[in-house]
């Protein structure tokens, strides 16, 4: 019975080390059919792999294994045909396949007690050296074009979240509120409706942003924290992890190291650049709970007061009435927001939304037409 959980970790372990050693032969097969700065990256990403194998096949030893030969095991399946197809095209046709292998394999090491935070900052720092090199390919950065004026305005998504809250609000409160008038009940009934819908969904958005937002927080916070024990046990790796991500973004590595280096230096700035450079991260801005379930609170009330504002003054006819109309015109508003934000035609957006709206709204006018004569 004890020999399950060890003979366990040792299938596991020989199943990275095999994982790390292909992906070495993939960067030395790709290097082989590189030049130039290219072929030095891929040559340190694949020495970096090396490093990780190393690793797994010590864990083995450690735990009363044997580590197998290299020289036993052949390229995978998928690493030879990878390595064909870039010999029969060309490596920026297979970078990005590579890229996402990366990612992959963080997420792998992200559940595997065992693999130290270094090894999954190590993953990370590759995918973004393949992204260097594939906007590198494209003769340019990884960076929008300047001419891309609403990227600009609306870099932290702030714009987007509110249209994008406002339309949750809209057509759910309009939805219910056209529900009640459907049944034919009192003006009172249909504004308790509509108030008690507007309440409930700004709440549970707020609530609901609150908590994401707290545990993405947290989450990057875990990050930094990492990055920063890194930094700290093994700056030289972390030197070298910038250097590579500089050189991938076109800078000679002459540069690339003279800057890494000035970087290190201090540990401070070290730690925001590794942030922004290697997790993506800005530090000064993780995001803010309180501020994103307010924003999600107001967003979500503004769409839903719409419908309820006719039946704060009338009821029957007129206010349903209004409330069509209102809900109708604040829909093509909001289509033409999403529209901008998208970069889809103006009219699509607008006939779009205001159709989806009028759909959900008819379909529980309809409900509470045939059900309200039910209950009464």
């Amino acid at each position: 019975m004890s020999t399950r959980p060890i003979q366990a970790d040792l299938d596991r372990y020989a199943g990275y080390l095999a994982a790390e050693w292909d992906a070495a032969a993939l960067y030395r097969g790709l290097a082989e059919l590189s030049q130039g700065r290219r072929r030095e990256v891929l040559e340190e990403l694949a020495a970096i792999e090396e490093k990780h194998a190393a690793f797994w096949a010590a864990k083995m030893v450690e735990h009363g294994g044997t580590a197998p030969d290299r020289a036993a095991l052949r390229p995978s399946p998928r690493t030879r045909e990878l390595l064909a197809r870039a010999r029969a095209e060309s490596t920026d046709v297979i970078l990005p396949i590579v890229e996402q292998g990366e990612r992959d394999a963080a997420d792998e090491y992200a559940d595997e007690p065992e693999a130290p935070p270094s090894m999954l900052e190590d993953e990370a720092g590759h995918a973004r050296a393949l992204q260097g090199l594939m906007a590198e390919a494209r003769g340019g950065t990884s960076s929008p074009p300047v001419s891309e004026g609403w990227h600009r305005a609306d870099k932290s998504g702030t714009l987007r979240a509110a249209i994008f809250g406002v339309n949750d609000g809209l057509v759910s409160n309009t939805a219910l509120v056209m529900g009640f008038a459907g049944a034919a009940v009192d003006q009172q009934v249909v504004l308790l409706a509509g108030l008690a819908g507007w309440l409930a969904g700004a709440f549970s958005m707020g609530a609901g942003e609150f908590i994401s937002m707290q545990n993405q927080r947290e989450a990057f916070e875990r990050e930094l924290d990492i990055e920063r024990r890194e930094i700290e046990a093994h700056p030289e790796d972390e030197r070298r992890e910038l250097e590579l991500i500089y050189e991938a973004k076109g800078i000679d590595p002459a540069t690339a190291r003279q800057i890494a280096e000035q970087v290190m230096s201090d540990k401070d700035v070290a730690l925001q650049t590794m942030a922004r450079e290697e997790l993506g991260l800005d530090p000064d801005d993780l995001g803010s709970p309180w501020g994103a379930a307010w924003s999600s609170f107001l967003a979500f009330s503004l769409g839903a007061v719409v419908v309820v504002i006719p039946y704060l003054f009338t009821g029957g006819g007129l206010a349903l009435g209004l409330a069509i109309t209102m809900a109708l015109v604040a829909l093509a508003v909001i289509g033409g927001g999403i529209a901008r934000l998208t970069g889809r035609p103006l009219l699509r957006g607008v006939v779009r939304q205001v159709a989806v709206g009028a759909l959900a709204a008819g379909a529980t006018y309809l409900f509470g037409t045939v059900f309200g004569v039910t209950v009464a």
